[in-house]
């Protein structure tokens, strides 16, 4: 088997050292074509969509805006009888490692037909799923996070060209397929940010520490993609600013994560942003082919419905 010079940039985390349980998929909706994958009852909040592969499954696939490469199983590729093809650097939030890689063709999800994949080959108890759908399968494509309907939808960007009911646009660079808005600020600091919705918690590089000065007051323990532990020290931060948009009072953790390496963002302040920090927002989309991204704030509407249900009797 060939080594493949492919570097597989996978940033998903799990929040605690216990292995994610997916969500269960609805029915596609809408007019444009779309798969969505509820928000709910998974404590580590994962989203699954269906997918196929030569015309069988549907299988689970997890959607990552932080992965370069789409991943497959190890017993996926035992059931499908695939063909093991070479081996490729995996780069997960806290290790990198030689791992196995197949050929793939013939991936189909909303509508979309994607082939000549080279996909590294993972363990399921380290994803909780069937596969992770990277970059490499989301180009051209618009990736919505529904918090308040709690869904989740990957469309054709043709069809989700509209940016209205959005109440702020962020433009994004492209490196390494990945959408890195480059003029956030935390705390007024100057920062790069990658979204990514395959981590459940913030974490950011150790130049932004110190450039912060702040202190670190507890620990947050995540289990990467390969199984290896990693250990952040983190600390609540007043703000988090991308465009117009803020949060405040933002858990970030801090370590030296082999991703900021991998993203040539090691030497200057960086933060990938996970799930945990997203979740003030309404929407967020995340559209590739126009290189931005999209916000949308929390409705006062929406914020009375929450004070009613928390209200007693």
């Amino acid at each position: 088997m060939a080594r493949r010079s492919l570097a597989a940039i996978l940033a998903l985390g799990l929040a605690t050292t216990a292995s994610a349980q997916p969500d269960q998929v609805e029915d596609v909706i809408g007019d444009a074509p779309s798969d969505e994958a509820t928000l709910t009852a998974d404590r580590h909040k994962r989203m699954t969509v269906p997918v196929t592969i030569a015309g069988e499954g549907p299988y689970r696939f997890l959607i990552d805006t932080g992965a370069q490469a789409t991943v497959v199983t190890h017993q996926l590729v035992e059931d499908l009888a695939l063909r093991r093809s070479g081996t490729a650097t995996l780069v997960a939030m806290g290790s990198s490692r030689q791992v196995e890689t197949v050929e793939l063709d013939d991936l189909e999800f909303a509508n979309r037909s994607v082939s000549g994949l080279i996909s590294p080959l993972l363990h399921t108890s380290n994803i909780g799923a069937d596969g992770i759908l990277g970059l490499d399968s989301l180009q051209d494509t618009r990736v919505l996070i529904d918090f308040r309907e709690r869904r989740m939808a990957i469309a054709d960007a043709e069809y989700e060209e509209s940016n209205s009911g959005y109440e702020i646009v962020v433009r994004a660079r492209k490196k390494l397929g990945q959408m890195v808005i480059t003029d956030a600020r935390i705390d007024g600091v100057r920062t790069a940010v990658v979204i990514d919705t395959g981590a459940q918690n913030s974490i950011a590089n150790p130049v932004l520490l110190r450039k912060l000065r702040a202190r670190e007051r507890h620990e947050i323990v995540s289990v990467d993609v390969l199984g290896t532990q990693l250990t952040s020290r983190a600390t609540f931060l007043r703000s988090l600013q991308i465009g117009r948009a803020e949060m405040t009072n933002v858990q970030i953790g801090f370590a030296d994560s082999p991703i900021f390496a991998a993203l040539g963002l090691s030497r200057r302040p960086a933060l990938v942003l996970g799930m945990n920090n997203l979740r003030v927002f309404d929407r967020v989309a995340i559209d590739f082919s126009t290189k931005r991204i999209l916000f949308d704030m929390p409705s006062r509407r929406a914020k009375r419905d929450d004070l009613r249900e928390d209200m007693p009797g």
